[in-house]
């Protein structure tokens, strides 16, 4: 089973997630400007959100990239938010892309709100999560 991992980032949340759960996986964490060179059966995709909305790079990353594109699983970030899903989908589903049920989100620090997160604990969990996946 090939296994991809991208990502956007503004404040470097994410990032640290998708190499918590690249390294559960052993593979690289790219950022999306980083196009799919082979098809992967599961793409972890992260990302937060932005004004209720995923940036536009991560639409424009899954369209660019949909021949190789098996099935996503999203992780992320966020202030107030709980999952990415939503958006991603509005997406994928029409270019008939699936989006797994499970997902991983925690807390992202932002300003002073959750300072210090995601922490080594979200990391742990993040880890777990991807590991649970491709089990």
């Amino acid at each position: 089973m090939k296994i991809a991992v991208r990502y956007y980032t503004r404040s470097g949340n994410t990032k640290k997630l998708a190499e918590a759960i690249a390294e559960a996986v052993s593979v690289n964490a790219k950022d999306v400007s980083i196009v799919l060179e082979e098809k992967a059966d599961i793409l972890f995709l992260g990302c937060s959100y932005y004004a209720f909305d995923v940036d536009q790079a991560v639409k424009e990353f899954i369209i660019r990239n949909k021949d190789n594109i098996g099935k996503i699983v999203c992780f992320g970030t966020s202030a107030m938010m709980k999952s990415m899903k939503k958006p991603v989908t509005k997406v994928t589903k029409t270019i008939n892309i699936a989006v797994a049920d499970e997902d991983f989100h925690c807390r992202g620090q932002f300003g002073k709100i959750h300072k210090g997160r995601p922490n080594e604990e979200d990391l742990a969990r993040a880890a777990e999560f991807a590991k649970s996946i491709v089990e």
